[in-house]
């Protein structure tokens, strides 16, 4: 659905982005993740060319953006809709006349206009709102019509550009469900860029590291989880500082799918008649399935480690060692 090849962007002497290329399937939501001055919202902006690119290719819905002239491009954009971090919401207009807004540019006509604008408040949860200001909104509530107006004209694809980020977590909580909502009801494809992982992990299928205007790391969190060294799959699951345990060795276990209630433990003691101790644990339903990551300390004899260490991994498990002797 959208297909981002091999993107540099500079701004005078500095590169915001330099050759990425990302996947986005349809019907997914697809989280980018990066600190300040990554090169998220330079990212963001080129898949519908609000900032086009010094080179790469951009295709949205079969429909390649970077060939198209000016006229061509604004109506491909009427199927792309994009949210803002600030809302972006006009002061004097009402929030039915600010979500008409784009069809009204568009020369839709009115009646055409004031039902679409209803129908689509009453989906965000703002069908009581619609004869109110910006001014008299909550910040989630001006969230919710900055989406509304997003959805006019019927768009394929939805950007969010870090739409979360100014609100608390309880307000936070509710749009990320209502974007989870709309991805199903209307079937649209998200594009997300965030700095937060608790982000990704609530709604995300897939996501991106990036860093320096680079993708340094990209998949499926299932496929992500799985893959050992995976920074991304280590911010999912935080277990902090490893303690220098001298005489010990020090893993981290990650679950996923069915081996996420596997007694781990019993086991290491029963076949192994290891003292294992439990330094730290994190559980969590990314992608709707859980998943998480157990941090073990293993005292005895290296031998036995090793042993303890080898069973794990023929059973199918991702262990790390992360600490202590190997």
């Amino acid at each position: 659905m959208i297909s981002l090849r091999s993107i540099s962007k500079s701004f005078g002497l500095t590169t915001a982005l330099s050759d990425v290329s990302l996947e986005v399937a349809t019907g997914e939501i697809f989280g980018v993740v990066g600190q300040s001055g990554a090169g998220k919202s330079t990212l963001i902006r080129t898949a519908n060319l609000l900032e086009r690119p010094d080179s790469g290719t951009v295709i949205v819905d079969g429909v390649e953006l970077t060939a198209l002239n000016e006229r061509d491009l604004r109506a491909s954009r009427q199927r792309i809709g994009m949210v803002f971090q600030h809302f972006n919401l006009l002061s004097s207009r009402t929030v039915q006349s600010n979500v008409e807004l784009a069809l009204e540019i568009a020369g839709q006509p009115r009646g055409t206009r004031r039902l679409r604008a209803g129908e689509i408040l009453e989906l965000v949860g703002l069908g009581d709102k619609a004869k109110a200001y910006p001014s008299q909104l909550s910040g989630g509530q001006k969230q919710r019509v900055g989406i509304a107006r997003s959805l006019a004209s019927n768009p394929t694809v939805l950007l969010s550009d870090e739409a979360t980020s100014a609100l608390d977590p309880e307000t936070t909580r509710s749009i990320l469900d209502l974007v989870a909502n709309l991805n199903k009801e209307l079937g649209l494809t998200v594009l997300l860029i965030t700095h937060e992982m608790d982000v990704v992990k609530a709604i995300c299928s897939s996501a991106a590291l990036l860093e320096k205007g680079r993708v340094v790391e990209s998949g499926t969190l299932v496929d992500l989880i799985s893959t050992p060294g995976s920074r991304l799959a280590h911010d999912l699951f935080p277990l902090g500082p490893v303690p220098d345990r001298p005489g010990s060795t020090i893993i981290d276990i990650t679950f996923s799918g069915g081996s996420a209630d596997r007694p781990v433990i019993a086991q290491l003691v029963r076949d192994h008649q290891l003292e294992v101790s439990i330094l730290g644990a994190v559980i969590e339903t990314i992608g709707g399935n859980q998943a998480g990551r157990t941090r073990l300390e293993l005292p005895g004899s290296a031998a036995d480690r090793e042993a303890a260490i080898a069973d794990l991994r023929e059973s199918g498990l991702l262990v790390e060692i992360v600490g202590g002797a190997a």
